[in-house]
């Protein structure tokens, strides 16, 4: 595999729109000792520059967030993967769901972690991945299986319930749109975006937005 990093060093790629983030897990590869080392090359905040410095650096292990500002995790994996075969690919996110798993599997990771793991965890997942292991938990194993079982994704069918422009308020929420960005986008007062707003959390049975646009995001990837 031809990598930055010396042959006993696990060189990672880390993807994350949260410089606090990829601060943390920094820590966690300098302060812990592992065998063989892990030593973060290069970091990437969205999906364009995650390609383009996979491209550069041809990291041995890309650890990968889901939700990027420029579009989604799978996207970047796709397309690193794409132009960099023998790169391996960790999800990292704080997002389960099984249509998520699913689009990680196609689209070629090869491990699917959430963000509240140990220390010690991830740095042995990362060393398991660039050994070429795969990284899938049982309860995300479960999910996996009934994706095959099912035949696939589907659309979530909390989401069949909303009206055509409670989709829209939902569509800009995604984008991480504010209230008074929305209203102005669809010529609606705050108000009343408000409003659509309690509807659209009380017909997915959530309380915060985070929740209500990672399900919208969940049932179209491709449309943050």
């Amino acid at each position: 595999m031809t990598s930055t990093s010396p042959r006993n060093t696990i060189g990672v790629l880390l993807v994350d729109d949260s410089a606090l983030v990829r601060q943390g897990i920094k820590a966690v590869f300098q302060t812990e000792h592992a065998s063989p080392r892990i030593e973060v090359i290069g970091e990437a905040a969205n999906v364009a520059d995650a390609i383009a410095t996979a491209h550069q650096l041809r990291p041995d292990v890309v650890l990968l967030d889901i939700r990027l500002p420029d579009g989604t995790g799978f996207t970047a994996c796709r397309e690193i993967l794409k132009k960099n075969p023998d790169t391996r690919v960790l999800i990292l996110t704080s997002f389960i769901n099984d249509n998520f798993i699913y689009d990680a599997i196609t689209s070629g990771a090869q491990g699917y972690l959430m963000k509240e793991i140990d220390p010690k965890g991830l740095i042995q997942s990362v060393q398991d991945i660039a050994a070429g292991k795969s990284i899938l938990s049982p309860d995300i194993m479960a999910g996996v299986m009934r994706m095959v079982r099912d035949g696939g994704p589907q659309e979530d069918k909390q989401l069949a319930s909303l009206s055509p422009q409670e989709r829209r308020v939902l569509a800009l929420v995604a984008e991480g749109k504010t209230n008074k960005e929305i209203g102005v986008a669809l010529d609606l007062s705050d108000n009343t975006i408000k409003n659509y707003l309690v509807n659209v959390f009380e017909k997915l049975n959530v309380k915060r937005r985070s929740h209500a646009a990672a399900l919208y995001i969940q049932a179209h990837p491709e449309k943050k």
